[in-house]
C-alpha cells in the first residue's frame, strides 16, 4: 500500500501591510514635527551695525503687603515709614531697579496707594502688580 500525500502548494497572494503603516506612520510623524520649523523661518536680510554696548542689568525687587498692611521687601518686614528710604537706596545702586508689588486680594485700596505712592517717590519707575490667574 502506497500513501499518497497530496500537498496544497500555492503561492500566496496577500501582502502584509503592517510594516508599510509602521514606515508611514514615522514619515507622517517626521512631517508634523519638522513642518512648522520650516513655516516659522521668515527670510530677512539684516543690515549690518557697529556693535553697541550690552543693556544694564535689570535688578528685581519683591514687594509684599499682607492682609494687616504690613510692608515686606524681598520676604523682609520692614516699617512704612522707613519704605521710601530703603526703596532709594536700592535704587541708588547703580542697576535698573524693577519692582514687582505683591498685595494681598484682602488689604485695603488705600494701604497699595500708599505704597505706591512711597516707590513713586523714591524714584521707582518700574513698578508691575503680580497676580494670579483665575
Amino acid at each position: 500500500m502506497a500513501l499518497h500525500i497530496t500537498s496544497k502548494q500555492s503561492a500566496m497572494s496577500e501582502i502584509n501591510v503592517t510594516p508599510l503603516v509602521d514606515v508611514m506612520l514615522v514619515l507622517l510623524i517626521v512631517f508634523i514635527v519638522t513642518a512648522p520649523l520650516l513655516m516659522q523661518a521668515v527670510p530677512v536680510d539684516l543690515p549690518k551695525t557697529a556693535q553697541v554696548a550690552p543693556l544694564k542689568k535689570s535688578r528685581t525687587v519683591q514687594l509684599s503687603v499682607d492682609a494687616q498692611g504690613a510692608v515686606y521687601i524681598d520676604q523682609r518686614a520692614i516699617h512704612f515709614d522707613a519704605l521710601e528710604n530703603e526703596l532709594a537706596t536700592l535704587r541708588e545702586t547703580g542697576d535698573d531697579l524693577s519692582v514687582q508689588l505683591h498685595a494681598d486680594a484682602n488689604v485695603r485700596y488705600g494701604r497699595v496707594a500708599q505704597v505706591m505712592a512711597a516707590a513713586n517717590r523714591a524714584g521707582i519707575a518700574k513698578l508691575g502688580f503680580v497676580t494670579v490667574q483665575e
